[in-house]
């Protein structure tokens, strides 16, 4: 009755939107899922496309026409988005598929001459806008960009914008003043001769003004816009949200002004004697409408790089945080050993049970993203997300994955581990983690000259599932930030995700090879590590970079085929265990510290 419920209501939206693209005099309409600062998770306000539609996956958008609604996803969400349309009159298209045209492509195809595509120009990228005039122009139709958001027209319970205070990043985890941050801003606007910077990514302005809060989902991050120019800085944010003493650590350089104030902010740059700077990733076109006038300089944000790159305060926090979240994940995996066997553990208790570990410890402050804890086939949707109709039960046999994280005031965790929770793995399991374990040491072990991106090395950890005739479809490393997103760029290890910018010493990256065998099992190890220069190879002439493992966790060696790994494989899986034990021993007690032990044994 509930599904039948929420796909009539599902339909009634959809007619109810009809109806206001009537109004707007549109014939088609737009809803992607992203917010106006282009963020990857999406405030409650912001939800459009989960509301309209009844997806909830993270990625998906809706096109709706007076005849047709679709919804376009990747394969992450194939099983959950065809359950939850499922007579909702909403038509899934798999991305990637053969014979399955993308959004664009479906546009070009099915506009008619004369037709008004209708979109919220906050929601379009730069990039996006292109692709929607491009398709729709192919079709002999226009794009129409709305100042009304016409979801936002039928949504009547709509909720509120977040209204979390804003609290200041202290200084010594920033380890950088917002002074000295601004100071380096000025510098690169200088060299490039532009006269201003427009800062729309929530996790950039975080960063600029040493700022944090919890309007986003999972992200410490404040719902703002900031400008950048020669002699100001401004902050837009809601002015109910900033307190005596954020006023007072930032009116020193920063002025603060409303959030809503941002569009005259924009306008009193746009006159042709203002070069601006924007960056094409992350502005939206409702940015570039207020700006028609001024000069752009379109090119990525200076602040990606400088964000990415962690000072000394920054590493060592992300250090410390990675200790504490190595004792939790330790006293959870000891804890999964006894519950298992009691038959009273499901997919959404254990992550329950992880999550008051990792509070227990000091400086926590959240989960870093939802996480993915699969068994047996679960394992195997690699963003699978248990909800309480999906929730299975964990049995003593078969593999359990568990890819969770924590946002501490000092760094941000991100941790992947394949447990086995029967007595003895098969033979098959083992010869398939160990060919994953062989990929994650591989990226380990690489040493690299400075100047080479992610996407050059992320091969090495394919290699050993490869001559197996094996692969897994997604990217082998992202960047992740101090206490901020879990998923930062520009730095990645990727063959198509990775921008090609180079690795630096300083970024934090996840290491995470996997295989997945549907409706079976998945796998996945990882652990993030930092770039540091490697003085051993360097001393070879050319500087050179290496990996140094941030996260502290036993990987499980039930499950190693050591047949498999060379000795050199080895010798690293004992030496990292050696030191997870030495770190993490003196921290834990009583059991905990025996099944540490046990599970850090040499192999």
């Amino acid at each position: 009755m509930k599904d039948i419920q929420v796909s009539l209501a599902t339909k009634k939206k959809i007619s109810l939107l009809r109806e206001q693209m009537q109004t707007a005099g549109v014939d088609a309409y737009y809803i992607p899922s992203v917010d106006p600062h282009q963020s990857e998770y999406v405030a409650d306000c912001w939800q459009r496309r989960a509301w309209l539609s009844g997806f909830n996956g993270s990625a998906g958008d809706v096109l709706v026409t007076g005849r047709m609604a679709g919804l376009w996803t990747d394969g992450r969400y194939f099983i959950q988005a065809a359950d939850q349309l499922q007579g909702s009159s909403i038509k899934l298209f798999k991305q990637d598929q053969p014979r399955v045209p993308d959004i664009f492509l479906w546009i070009e195809r099915n506009l008619q001459p004369g037709q008004l595509l209708g979109a919220d120009p906050r929601t379009l990228s730069k990039a996006v806008e292109a692709k929607l005039c491009a398709a729709a122009e192919a079709a002999g139709a226009k794009v129409k960009l709305l100042e009304v958001n016409l979801v936002d027209e039928i949504w009547e319970d709509r909720p509120a914008p977040p209204q979390g205070p804003v609290a200041i990043h202290p200084a010594r985890f920033a380890g950088e003043s917002v002074a000295r941050k601004l100071k380096r801003l000025r510098k690169e606007l200088r060299e490039a001769r532009a006269d201003a910077l427009v800062i729309t990514t929530l996790d950039a302005v975080a960063w600029t003004f040493n700022i944090r809060g919890n309007d986003i989902p999972y992200n410490p991050m404040v719902v703002a816009y900031g400008l950048i120019t020669k002699e100001s800085a401004q902050l837009f944010v809601d002015p109910a949200k900033v307190g005596a003493e954020v006023q007072e650590a930032l009116a020193p350089v920063v002025e603060i002004l409303p959030y809503t104030r941002f569009g005259k902010g924009l306008a009193a740059l746009n006159h042709k004697e203002q070069k601006v700077w924007v960056d094409p990733g992350s502005v939206n076109a409702w940015v570039l409408s207020k700006l028609k006038r001024a000069r752009l300089k379109t090119a990525a944000s200076p602040i990606l790089r400088m964000k990415a790159h962690k000072n000394a305060k920054e590493l060592a926090g992300s250090r410390a945080a990675h200790v504490r979240d190595g004792v939790a994940m330790v006293r959870f995996l000891h804890w999964l050993s006894d519950a298992v066997p009691t038959g009273e553990v499901s997919e959404l208790s254990a992550a329950q049970q992880l999550r008051e570990l990792r509070a227990e410890g000091q400086r926590f402050a959240g989960e870093s993203f939802a996480p993915i804890s699969g068994y047996a086939g679960h394992g195997a949707i690699v963003h699978y997300s248990a909800d309480e109709e999906s929730d299975a039960a964990l049995n003593t046999e078969g593999i359990y994955l568990i890819d969770s994280g924590g946002q501490y005031l000092d760094g941000t965790t991100d941790i992947t581990r394949t447990v086995l929770l029967g007595k003895r793995a098969t033979a098959e399991q083992k010869d398939h983690f160990t060919r994953v374990l062989k990929g994650h040491i591989a990226i380990a072990q690489t040493r690299f000259p400075v100047g080479t991106a992610g996407r050059q090395i992320d091969a090495f950890a394919r290699r050993a599932l490869w001559d197996a005739g094996l692969d897994y479809a997604h990217g082998t490393g992202h960047g992740v930030g101090a206490y901020l997103s879990v998923h930062e760029g520009p730095q990645g290890i990727s063959p198509t995700r990775c921008t090609g910018v180079p690795l630096e010493a300083g970024n934090i990256l996840s290491n995470e090879p996997g295989y997945y065998r549907e409706g079976a099992y998945g796998i996945r190890i990882e652990n993030l590590v930092e770039v540091l220069p490697d003085e051993t190879t360097s001393k070879n002439g050319a500087p050179f970079l290496g990996f140094s493992d941030l996260t502290l966790c036993p990987i499980d060696t039930r499950l190693v085929a050591l047949k498999l790994l060379d000795a050199k494989e080895r010798r690293w899986l004992n030496d990292y265990h050696k030191r997870v034990r030495k770190e993490l021993m003196p921290l834990v007690s009583g059991p905990v510290k025996r099944w540490l032990r046990e599970a850090t044994a040499a192999v």
